[in-house]
């Protein structure tokens, strides 16, 4: 993939302002990595269950009039799995501690996977703080 290098520099970045958080992964909607900071996860099988999730949630938006599917979080003892649409191609998906800030986790994660929709799209690493 021809943005590869830049989508795992972003992971990090996104593991560097989330301290909580625990892994990263970036996949297609089909479910293949793109690109992932997990060092305790199967990335692949990883990639696959954040495509179903991504499927459940346009799923469930569109069953209760909403085709605009942002993300999904799940909750456990754990942690967090959360789960961002990050443009038409793509899925983010963030796994964090029980003690993460979730505001904060949104806020750094939405942002991440606008970025990383960005170099997807085709656009170039334009980032200030790249």
């Amino acid at each position: 993939m021809a943005h590869e290098a830049e989508v795992r520099d972003e992971l990090g970045r996104l593991l560097a302002r989330l301290p909580e958080a625990t892994g990263v992964l970036a996949a297609t909607v089909d479910g293949l990595v793109i690109a992932h900071e997990a060092s305790d996860v199967h990335a692949e099988t990883l990639a696959a269950l954040s495509s179903a999730g991504l499927g459940i949630g346009l799923r469930l938006s569109d069953a209760a009039g909403d085709r605009s599917f942002r993300e999904l979080l799940v909750r456990g003892e754990q942690g967090y799995v959360a789960l961002y649409a990050a443009g038409p191609a793509c899925v983010l998906t963030v796994l964090a501690g029980p003690r993460v800030n979730v505001g904060r986790l949104h806020m750094e994660a939405r942002r991440s996977g606008a970025y990383v929709a960005h170099l997807l799209a085709g656009g170039a690493d334009d980032r200030e703080d790249a």
